[in-house]
């Protein structure tokens, strides 16, 4: 396994200068964002899609230092009930594809979606309750209509393109645990599967270690990024919480740079689960934490994750 970053952190930042920041503190990998929720500030679809000579020298910045690129990440809802932002994010999913295709990039990372409550709605609706009836009514309505036949088609695309699709499982969209996924796995088949982030399954009560061990090969993609727990308002309030994440103080949980929310047994155990999983890939850092600025969480999650990465094949035993 190599220690990776998703680039975003650093968007601020030339692209140059960043691969050299990111290099020196001795990251292996990185993930960078083609458009959708990361934005592409350090990949330009249109520049680069088709066109060998912008991808050859583009390519060469990120491999001229020793880096590796994990994925291209391209998180938005192309299930969006305002078609404009469905057809764009798509737009730029299938471009994040057929680039990757091009580059010879394995994993393609975005969200599963999430439609709206009818044909005519202006908002995502995300459905978490089967009742009043109608919820659950209309939670059969987004998958058969409007997820099928997207994931159908898209899945379809990316297998065309010999890409792998890492969904990553998040709360807001239809696929956001394990049997979600299974279930988008049912409707694309093996070109979809899923980038395990850690930090959104943690808030839900899901043991991410029983996830990796259920999900075993169909893991495409890592990010490493943790969630505290504030057990005291979680006991008032649950773990349903639409206050802002900088309320740090009165929310139920935060995101955490790793090692901030579970400590190092957590986090070698999902190191060594990967492992038994057959997961040999990058461990992309995320940052969000809101208790530390990106430098300083980029740089602690560097460090815990160099004591914690297994970097090897499994060799032969002794008594073998």
């Amino acid at each position: 396994m190599k220690i990776g970053v998703f680039t975003v952190l650093f968007a601020q930042r030339p692209f140059e200068e960043a691969l050299d920041y990111i290099r020196d503190a001795g990251v292996e990998a990185v993930e960078i964002g083609t458009g959708g929720a990361p934005g592409n500030s350090h990949c330009n679809l249109d520049t680069l899609v088709d066109n060998p000579d912008a991808q050859s020298a583009w390519f060469n910045t990120v491999t001229s230092r020793g880096l590796e690129i994990s994925a291209l990440s391209c998180h938005g809802n192309p299930l969006h009930p305002n078609t404009s932002m469905a057809r764009a994010d798509d737009d730029v999913y299938r471009k994040t594809v057929r680039l990757a295709s091009q580059l010879g990039v394995q994993n393609v990372v975005t969200f599963s979606g999430c439609p709206g409550d009818s044909a005519n709605a202006k908002y995502p609706n995300w459905v978490t309750c089967p009742w009043p009836t109608e919820y659950a009514n209309m939670l059969k309505w987004q998958w058969d209509d409007v997820a099928t036949p997207y994931w159908s088609d898209a899945a379809k695309y990316a297998d065309d393109h010999s890409v792998r699709v890492a969904i990553e499982l998040h709360p807001g969209f239809l696929g956001y645990h394990t049997e979600s996924f299974w279930k988008l796995r049912g409707i694309g088949g093996e070109a979809l599967g899923v980038n395990l982030d850690p930090s959104h399954l943690f808030w839900q009560g899901m043991d991410p270690l029983v996830c990796v061990r259920e999900l075993k090969d169909a893991i495409y993609h890592v990010h490493m990024k943790d969630t505290w727990l504030d057990e005291p308002n979680i006991k008032r309030n649950g773990v349903l919480d639409t206050k802002q994440y900088t309320d740090e103080v009165n929310r139920s949980w935060i995101f955490r740079t790793v090692g901030y929310g579970h400590g190092p047994e957590f986090w070698r155990s999902l190191v060594s689960e990967l492992r038994l999983a057959g997961y040999d890939g990058a461990l992309s850092i995320e940052h969000e934490d809101s208790l530390m600025s990106t430098n300083e969480g980029f740089t602690k999650a560097v460090e815990f994750l160099k004591s914690t990465v297994i970097r090897e094949s499994p060799g032969e035993a002794w008594w073998a």
